[in-house]
């Protein structure tokens, strides 16, 4: 088992490629440097992708995060690295990666990074109705 940290991404099979589906992560506890002071950045990454033939595999994505621990990176280019590296390694329907920095100087930054399928469109959401179930307090 590997204990350190790697810039491999290992994939698997999707079960389902005959259908789009949504796989959601959220990742909080991204750290990388700040280039210009190299004072650690603190980010929740939050991953969405519709697979084609293949998905992430857990551990490798882990490991695969934890290597930008000690390296120095803008925020914009370390979340359109890490998407450019999924989407190679996946070729994917659709991603979208969106990195929620933590603030730093009183600013907090938000940098969301999308790719696409040439020719891939999503399938329009239904919407079913939601019914309220009323709890009776009353004992009736």
């Amino acid at each position: 088992m590997s204990t350190q940290p790697v810039k491999t991404l290992e994939s698997f099979a999707n079960p389902a490629p005959h259908r789009d589906y949504q796989i959601h992560m959220e990742i909080p506890e991204f750290t990388c440097l700040c280039p210009k002071t190299g004072q650690p950045d603190f980010a929740t990454l939050v991953l969405d992708y519709v697979p084609d033939k293949r998905c992430v595999e857990l551990k490798s994505l882990k490991l695969y995060i934890w290597s930008f621990r000690d390296e120095g990176h803008f925020h914009e280019d370390v979340t359109n690295r890490i998407l450019d590296d999924l989407a190679a390694a996946l070729k994917p329907r659709y991603m979208r990666l969106t990195a929620k920095f933590y603030v730093r100087g009183g600013i907090f930054t938000n940098v969301v990074a999308e790719q696409r399928k040439k020719g891939w469109k999503p399938v329009e959401k239904i919407e079913l109705a939601s019914f309220e179930i009323q709890s009776n307090t009353r004992g009736e």
